[in-house]
């Protein structure tokens, strides 16, 4: 069994704290930190921060070299195992064994079925030690959408709702804007940027004329991190089973890819070259209504390499995908206010019909967002 000293532990947070730089830009790649020691010194440090640029390994070699230091001899402590293929950069095993690093710790393996322990195999066969497990649930942590497509072909799926403390999403009129607080939609913009696609009805986005878009303005604190063009759209994904959706509404005005879910297409209009249309199965709900396939539609996304997923949707799409177990977290914004017994409900679940078949979650964080408190649960198996 291994044992790690409480420097090693040291050195590994601050690979994890490292690897939380990339979390807004690496998709479809996971987040990863690493740090080179030599004499119980940090000699170079580095995170992978997009697709297509050099590892978190490959950028920490880079760093020691650009200040000086030799690594032969160093340890290297990477929050995931070395990679061992060559996708668009060169292994980046193959890379520490070039530098001389004598030992490698990992916090985990890579959880791609395929390539899992081969990294470490690589470095082990060039006589470099390797151990793995050192703050395991905190390196987890950095990606449970890509952690989830490779182990079982499925996005991390979040749902965000805002209600009042009441559980109303609007007036019966249909009025909304705004419920909640301008530091609260700061913090949904910051939820858009971290997610790979965000799904949404047709029904929200001519309600709203919504553009499902992030707004880099609109981000907080967070744009003293990343400047504008580091920052990547999500894929928006409108389910519009009835094509009920126009190329003039706003969602259209904003270049970056979209993906309408059709059971059909005929007739439609000319769109943009960004906008995909994509025919999805159906199948009949409670209701006996012809509904698109959501499991189908979520593995669809898989296939495509999306790892996290984001529902921004009304209560009945929103609804449909808790209904059918399809959302590992719930993130719930609730502002104090009350909006009265004729306001519009959270979520509809028509098939919770006793206090049985309720879904159970666990309330993971809760937090004060300006006024308003945010919630983070995830379902029970």
């Amino acid at each position: 069994m291994s044992t790690f000293s409480l420097q090693d532990h040291a050195f590994m947070q601050r690979a994890i704290r490292l690897a939380k730089k990339g979390h807004y830009t690496t998709s479809p790649n996971p987040n990863v930190g690493c740090v080179l020691v030599l004499n119980n010194e940090i000699i170079g440090e580095g995170f992978h921060q997009k697709a297509g640029q050099g590892h978190a390994e490959v950028n920490a070699i880079a760093d020691a070299k650009a200040n000086g230091f030799d690594t032969q001899g160093a340890t290297a402590y990477v929050t995931l195992e070395p990679c061992s293929h060559f996708g668009r950069t060169p292994p980046c095993a193959q890379g520490l064994i070039k530098a001389g690093v004598k030992q490698v710790i990992a916090a985990m393996v890579d959880p791609n079925p395929e390539v899992s322990g081969r990294g470490l195999a690589m470095l082990e066969q060039a006589g470099i030690k390797t151990q793995v497990g050192l703050l395991n649930a905190d390196a987890l942590a950095l990606n449970p959408g890509f952690i989830k497509r490779m182990t079982k072909n499925l996005p991390y799926v979040r749902c965000k709702l805002a209600a009042s403390l009441d559980g109303k999403t609007a007036m019966a009129n249909g009025e909304s804007k705004w419920i909640t607080s301008s530091p609260a939609r700061e913090n949904v913009q910051q939820l858009r940027a971290q997610s790979c696609a965000i799904i949404s009805g047709a029904t929200s986005i001519i309600t709203d004329n919504a553009k499902m878009s992030v707004r880099w303005q609109e981000l907080g604190e967070l744009k003293n991190s990343y400047a504008e063009s580091d920052l990547r759209q999500p894929v928006r994904v409108i389910i519009d089973s009835q094509n009920r959706l126009t190329p003039d509404l706003a969602l259209f005005q904003i270049p970056s890819p979209i993906i309408l879910v059709r059971t059909a297409i005929e007739n439609l209009p000319k769109w943009p070259h960004f906008v995909e249309q994509v025919v999805c199965k159906t199948v009949k709900n409670s209701q006996d209504q012809e509904k698109i396939d959501l499991p189908a539609l979520i593995a669809l996304l898989a296939e495509r390499g999306l790892n996290d997923i984001l529902v921004e949707s009304g209560a009945q799409l929103a609804g449909a995908f808790i209904e059918q177990n399809l959302v590992d977290e719930l993130i719930l914004f609730q502002a104090p206010k009350l909006l009265g017994s004729d306001g519009k409900s959270l979520v509809a679940m028509p098939s919770i019909e006793t206090l049985s078949s309720a879904k159970n979650l666990v309330v993971k964080d809760i937090r004060m967002v300006g006024p308003d408190i945010r919630i983070t649960a995830k379902f029970k198996p």
